[in-house]
């Protein structure tokens, strides 16, 4: 009911076409606004850049009201994009936010972009001389917001501020994701192997050692990312959300545990078993591959923590098991 509620956009008059321009100008200045107060800390170059595009929205909904003055007086009806079936959508701010910088430009990119496509459709649609030139001009206009959004990149985010401010989004990225990621798979792959493999070598039943595989794993799974969220609320520290970083830790605790219980699916326990192992080799080097990658870990010294330390722990759960 609620769609059938909306008006067409062919059903509107000049008066309510010119008045949902100006209220879809309102809301994205203010979105854009948003983006600039949530980038100021850590992204400055950007959040200038969002101030100007919010500045220019104000200015073309001045010349909007300004023209409706003219023409319709000071009573601007009430009418937004909710109103009107099939008209641009925006996303809520709080769903691009936290997307990272890049995904926040591109975001900004497409508003302008729809806007434009909308209008140059609705000129088309429209058999009315005055209301497909209001059209046009308002498509006009929001290409012109595309070559201001351009033109504002180029004088607030030249190479030294963009290289900075991915600097800080690649260093945000490892310390909200990679970081508890990356210490949840340690602890997923290696905690796990001494229980995995006492219980494989103590039964010789696969059945058996994967269920206390997946045991151990989402145990470990659900207790290393409530650990993770409970520890530190990102607030001082800048590690981010503790509610990405849990999660971030948790899944990758349970995956880390999973990667070798999964092969006692396999009936024949020493097929399981050797397949288990060679799966517990890559999950190591995988391992230090990732600090290498992203925590600037020479290799070899990663390689020689976790192979070392994770074969120890292997080989400590065959000797309890075989005894």
């Amino acid at each position: 009911m609620q769609f059938f509620a909306r008006k067409r956009f062919r059903d509107l008059s000049e008066q309510e076409i010119l008045a949902l321009a100006i209220s879809s100008e309102e809301d994205d200045a203010q979105i854009y606004r948003g983006y600039a107060e949530r980038l100021r800390a850590d992204f400055p170059a950007s959040a200038r850049m969002f101030d100007g595009m919010a500045a220019e929205e104000d200015e073309h909904r001045a010349l909007l009201i300004e023209a409706h003055k003219q023409r319709f007086g000071d009573t601007i009806p009430l009418i937004r994009r909710e109103h009107v079936a099939g008209y641009y959508a925006r996303r809520p701010i709080w769903l691009v936010e936290n997307l990272g910088i890049e995904r926040i430009r591109e975001e900004a990119e497409m508003m302008e972009r729809d806007a434009e496509r909308f209008y140059l459709a609705a000129a088309k649609r429209s058999s009315d001389a005055q209301t497909r030139k209001l059209l046009g001009d308002l498509a006009a206009a929001e290409a012109g917001h595309q070559d201001t959004a351009q033109g504002l990149a180029e004088e607030h985010l030249d190479t030294d501020a963009r290289s900075a401010e991915e600097a800080t989004a690649h260093r945000q990225f490892v310390l909200t994701w990679v970081q508890p990621g990356l210490a949840g798979l340690m602890d997923g792959s290696v905690s796990t192997l001494a229980p995995i493999f006492a219980t494989a070598f103590a039964t010789q039943d696969s059945w058996t050692t994967f269920l206390v595989g997946v045991a151990a794993s989402v145990g470990a799974g659900i207790s290393m990312g409530f650990t993770e969220a409970a520890s530190d609320d990102g607030e001082i520290s800048g590690r981010g959300s503790p509610l990405k970083r849990g999660i971030a830790a948790g899944v990758m605790t349970t995956l880390g545990g999973l990667g070798h219980a999964m092969p006692y699916l396999i009936p024949d326990f020493w097929t399981a078993t050797g397949l288990a192992v060679i799966i517990v080799f890559f999950e190591l080097w995988a391992i230090a591959w990732i600090q290498n990658r992203y925590m600037d870990t020479p290799f070899f010294r990663a390689a020689f923590q976790v192979v070392l330390g994770g074969a120890l722990v292997l080989a400590a759960g065959v000797l309890i098991g075989s005894g």
